[in-house]
């Protein structure tokens, strides 16, 4: 049986995940959501945009995931930086190639150790409730989220 690396998430947790916070997104009754996982490695691993989401969202949705994977802490606490270090988020974006958005909505995928295996960005309704879906789709699949925030 060969053996392949998963560089994080698998295509399984991956695709799961977008299921649950869809759900839960539906379940809120919100807008429609764009959700974007991505493995450790920073790559896309899976990606829905709903019916209805606007033309940017999938932008949007990665660069909330891949802020929180390039720094290593979740949207909440990046959006705290961006407040406090403009200079060096500016840089960041700019070293990112515009790819990192720092604001809610962008939630690490770890295990129960606390290694990251990857994030999920969901862009749609507001940041806050991106983030809610996002979260319960990590969960879903029995990871623990890191939102930036202290637990």
């Amino acid at each position: 049986m060969a053996r392949y690396p998963t560089n994080g998430l698998t295509l399984d947790q991956a695709s799961a995940i977008i299921t649950a916070a869809r759900a839960k997104g539906r379940e809120l009754n919100l807008q429609p959501l764009t959700v974007v996982v991505l493995d450790a490695g920073g790559q896309v691993k899976a990606m829905q945009r709903e019916d209805g989401s606007s033309l940017l969202r999938p932008e949007i949705a990665l660069g909330k995931a891949y802020g929180a994977l390039a720094l290593g802490f979740g949207g909440r606490e990046l959006a705290r930086r961006a407040q406090s270090m403009q200079g060096f988020m500016n840089a960041l974006s700019d070293i990112a190639g515009g790819k990192a958005v720092p604001v809610p909505g962008g939630v690490l995928a770890c295990d129960a150790n606390g290694v990251i295996l990857g994030a999920v960005g969901i862009s749609g309704d507001l940041s806050a409730q991106d983030e809610v879906c996002a979260v319960a789709g990590i969960q879903a699949v029995g990871l623990k989220p890191d939102t930036g925030d202290a637990e």
